[in-house]
């Protein structure tokens, strides 16, 4: 069986360089135009995980890393007066992982892999139930360039998380965006080059594609500041 597996941080919705307006709808309708069988976002903003089925066809399973400090519409309308400045302070922000209506998928919950004193950052995972059953897991690690070791532990967090929640023998992909480029994940495939990436175990990643500039760019204006990644993923 293959899978098309994408991963996309959205950055809540907005362009590089930041504008006032948002773009989230058209991103997760530009991730979801061709039919990938898997696609993790991270930084949604809270307010979008109910709208993400109706925008993209697909069944949407989200995660709440940081609640929205204002409730509902309120956050919406105050996030949307400046997109590039009011970002997950007011609209919080989580993570979705989106597959196609016609696959059974388990909603396995969601982990906590940040220190307690730092910005909560989350693992969530699914199962996509079938002849062969993967279990897919999407993460956003803390961004901390001045110590690698930070993001790196949150990457073994959500192995372990993985591990308590996979069968035996069971394929499992590990997606999104890691903050570190060499997470040093026993048992997991080889890392691609960049922070953003898709890791598989007891699985077989045949092809890998950074999103060139131009697939994201939309009216002259680019979408996230992050690209999607593309990974074909064999199991058996």
């Amino acid at each position: 069986m293959m899978l098309l597996v994408r991963t996309w941080n959205v950055f809540h919705g907005n362009a590089s360089p930041p504008r006032r307006a948002g773009f989230l709808r058209r991103m997760v309708e530009l991730a979801t135009s061709d039919d990938p069988d898997v696609l993790c976002l991270q930084e949604v903003p809270v307010w979008a995980l109910r709208r993400l089925g109706s925008w993209s066809g697909m069944t949407s399973i989200g995660a709440v890393a940081r609640p929205a400090a204002r409730p509902g519409a309120i956050s919406t309308w105050v996030t949307g007066l400046n997109q590039g400045f009011f970002r997950s302070g007011l609209a919080g922000q989580a993570n979705a992982v989106l597959v196609p209506r016609s696959r059974k998928v388990s909603d396995l919950g969601s982990e906590q892999i940040s220190a307690p004193r730092r910005e909560r950052r989350i693992v969530q995972a699914v199962r996509l139930e079938g002849h062969p059953s993967v279990v897919v897991a999407n993460l956003h690690a803390t961004n901390d360039f001045r110590d690698p070791d930070v993001p790196r532990a949150e990457a073994q967090r959500s192995t372990r998380f993985v591990e308590r929640l996979a069968r035996p023998g069971e394929a499992t992909v590990l997606a999104g965006d890691f903050n570190v480029a060499d997470p040093l994940l026993e048992g997991f495939s080889a890392p691609l080059e960049g922070i953003d990436d898709v890791l598989v175990r007891n699985a077989t990643i045949r092809e890998r594609m950074v999103w060139p500039r131009e697939l994201r760019m939309q009216d002259g204006v680019v979408l996230s500041d992050h690209a999607p990644l593309d990974c074909l993923v064999e199991v058996s």
